[in-house]
């Protein structure tokens, strides 16, 4: 099939963005919301993972916009395709992660009667991480610029199913490749995210993979365990504490003067050949709005802590001083928890919730937390990171898209709202994911169907903290962890990407990072810049073939 031609970026033709709430579109999209909401629930239920279903729905689109009839044709157009795999992979994410997730903790527990204020709970974390992330993507602390891996394999699909020709051959070739590693039981995505991230955090994250996996075959380690010792928690924690007060210059926007220079020079640069600079690269959210953002999150947050403690009588089991605590450290943990779960995603597209909702348990533990107010505080926090996460990634595929028309006079204005209206489509996968999920969670429990993470959750609370020697290794780890991820810098966030490869277990997937980018290296050498895109185009297929082919392996 010929590659149809790429449209004018300079006409004058007035852009207008699909409108999330037009009729067929909403239709659609509620349609696939409960698809999803129901693939998530299915997997986090019986593997305790989700799929990331932005393709499926992106790739339903295509299909009904190739039937052309009436109103069906109307999809045909990319940026309703984006609308469709938002609106999908909210769904998906929302359920399982932040819905179903913090719910079972309670059910896991023994506390039936904390289920339904975890839910409430969990849908304020749910709407606070949706509404920082949209209010932040762009910003130089979350840039669009950014990796983001699962956004750009959805965008890629939609654009090569929109023209055909080479880009769509590049595309399924790496799929077919994604879809065979993933059958025999491997991770493509891994070897795809390292064609698409930062070099330097990917390379962490292979390192953290590797001494995950093979640290048990040195000599006297055979039983030794990295999670056990809660050396991956003290490396996330270090970094975690760097990241935060990376960010907090990001936002005080005080800059180093080679920072300052270098922004001289590009600004020098771009007035010297204006064609040079694509203007969808730049900042489209100031360091006053990102302020905003994140302080607006820290409060809904610090509300929503308040709401819990009283729908849970956590204020008949603690004083109002312990309540006061309880809450700003709840709220800290929260934000937090989105934070480093948002920042290991937008490079590697892994998000460690799990591992990250343990470190809080575990501090919560270190403080002598009481079991109830700990359990609530476990759920909240799982609400908090995946939803975020996952916007950023159907942001990042939106842009992708639009950034065809970045020459357009109307652009940051047709950009902006096509932001506004992929928030809208979540929010629809959202509120879908919320009616499934409360219409079927004691189907689910009751049959003993509770996502393995929620009993690791409520058994560590139950078992409590009986080694004396972790609290001296989340200390002492810390340390590494904190120097490492200063010496990355933000851009690179070394440390949370090296903690992210140690606390997760994926077979071989060191291999196929550190591999992947051996070949982008050596491309790289060869073609020059010119191949970033062949490999960007390759990396986007193996992270649908791998998605595509887990999500049938599975519910076959």
């Amino acid at each position: 099939m010929a590659e149809r031609p790429t449209p004018s970026t300079t006409t004058e033709e007035r852009l207008v963005h699909p409108r999330a709430f037009a009729p067929a579109t909403l239709i659609l999209t509620v349609l696939l919301s409960v698809l999803g909401a129901y693939i998530g629930l299915h997997l986090i239920t019986t593997l305790g993972i989700s799929a990331n279903t932005s393709v499926v729905g992106a790739l339903i689109a295509m299909v009904i916009g190739r039937v052309g009839i009436g109103f069906f044709g109307k999809f045909r157009d990319t940026n309703r395709q984006n609308l469709a795999q938002t609106a999908i992979s909210s769904a998906t994410f929302g359920a399982a992660n932040a819905l179903l997730t913090p719910m079972a903790i309670g059910w896991a527990y023994g506390r039936v009667d904390l289920v339904w204020p975890l839910l409430i709970g969990a849908v304020v974390g749910l709407g606070v991480d949706s509404w920082v992330l949209y209010r932040s993507f762009g910003s130089r602390f979350l840039p669009a610029t950014a990796a983001w891996p699962p956004g750009i394999a959805a965008a890629e699909t939609i654009k090569a199913g929109d023209k055909g020709g080479k880009r769509a051959a590049i595309l399924a070739g790496g799929g077919v490749v994604g879809a065979v590693l993933a059958w025999v039981g491997l991770s493509g995505s891994a070897a795809g995210v390292a064609l698409i991230g930062n070099v330097v955090a990917l390379l962490m994250f292979a390192i953290g993979l590797a001494v995950n996996q093979f640290i048990t075959l040195l000599p006297g380690l055979a039983d030794f365990s990295l999670s056990g010792q809660f050396i991956p928690h003290g490396v996330m924690i270090g970094a975690g504490i760097v990241a935060l007060i990376q960010a907090g210059v990001l936002l005080s926007n005080r800059r180093s003067k080679a920072q300052k220079a270098g922004d001289e020079t590009a600004a020098k640069a771009a007035a010297a050949d204006p064609d040079a600079a694509d203007p969808a690269d730049a900042d489209s959210v100031t360091p006053v709005q990102l302020r905003r953002a994140l302080s607006s999150g820290v409060v809904m947050f610090l509300a929503g802590a308040v709401l819990l403690a009283i729908i849970t009588g956590l204020l008949t089991e603690m004083s109002i001083a312990a309540i006061i605590g309880w809450a700003l450290f709840a709220a800290f943990a929260a934000f937090v928890h989105e934070i480093i779960v948002g920042l290991a995603a937008m490079h590697s597209g892994w998000f460690p919730a799990f591992a990250v909702t343990l470190i809080f348990l575990v501090i919560g533990l270190v403080v002598g937390l009481p079991e109830v107010p700990l359990v609530v505080l476990v759920g909240y926090c799982a609400a908090t990171g995946p939803a975020f996460a996952d916007m950023g990634y159907d942001l990042k595929a939106g842009w992708v898209l639009r950034k065809v028309h970045s020459r357009h006079p109307q652009y940051d204005a047709y950009e902006r709202d096509g932001r506004r209206q992929q928030y809208y489509s979540a929010i629809v996968g959202f509120v879908v994911a919320l009616v499934v999920v409360a219409l079927l969670w004691r189907s689910y429990f009751e049959d003993g169907l509770i996502p393995p993470v929620a009993v690791v959750y409520a058994d560590t609370i139950t078992a409590g903290l009986t080694d004396p020697d972790a609290v001296r290794n989340l200390v002492i780890w810390a340390i590494p962890g904190a120097l490492i991820q200063a010496i990355g810098g933000p851009k690179r966030q070394m440390g949370v990407m090296l903690a992210t490869g140690l606390l997760l277990t994926v077979p071989w997937a060191c291999f196929l990072v550190a591999g992947a980018l051996a070949v982008r290296f050596v491309v790289r050498q060869v073609k020059g810049p010119k191949a970033e895109e062949e490999l960007s185009l390759v990396g986007a297929g193996l992270i649908a073939g791998d998605a595509l082919a887990s999500l049938g392996r599975v519910l076959r």
